[in-house]
């Protein structure tokens, strides 16, 4: 069996960092479940405008949470209409005072997250696997990355058996 490595978890304190930003001794199991509740939420509510990462911070009685999006204009609506909406729907789910920071990802053909879900979204409508896997690489690649892998699989192109098919371009760090 290969060992595997949750790759959050085998990067923490070296190249990346934690995602939740807050301490409890007593009510920690509450707040990891409240945490988890609302990311869940965010990412159903927000999902056709791109959302890369949200970012999680309390701090006596408030939660103050970063949303890095593709296009932040989806979420912000016109004159911040639908932000007002969002933080009253967040308030109703935790009882604490809820602050929404909304970052925009300049490139976001160089964020993992948003390629992945491009692809995805891409083959939900039946875009051949092997073109929408390709245009991700070449439009990363041109975006400024130094290397891309993309594995994708399961049924592809509708077969009766599974299999997975990748692709790699340039290079990518095995160490970090």
């Amino acid at each position: 069996m290969g060992q595997k490595v949750n790759p959050i978890g085998f990067r923490l304190g070296v190249i990346k960092t934690w995602d939740s930003k807050w301490y409890a001794e007593k009510d920690f199991a509450k707040l990891l479940h409240e945490d988890l509740k609302l990311k869940s939420f965010l990412k159903k509510r927000l999902y056709h405008s791109g959302v890369s990462k949200i970012e999680i911070e309390r701090a006596a009685g408030k939660a103050k949470i970063n949303i890095y999006t593709a296009r932040p204009g989806l979420i912000i609506g016109k004159k911040g209409s639908e932000v007002e909406t969002l933080k009253k729907e967040l308030a109703k789910l935790t009882d604490k005072e809820v602050y929404l920071n909304i970052q925009e990802v300049r490139k976001p053909e160089l964020d993992a997250q948003l390629v992945s879900e491009n692809i995805a979204l891409q083959l939900e409508r039946r875009v051949a696997f092997r073109r929408a896997m390709k245009k991700s690489v070449t439009s990363s690649l041109k975006f400024g990355a130094k290397g891309i892998r993309i594995t994708c699989s399961g049924r592809l192109g509708g077969a009766e058996m599974s299999r997975t098919e990748w692709y790699r371009e340039g290079g990518y760090p095995f160490i970090l």
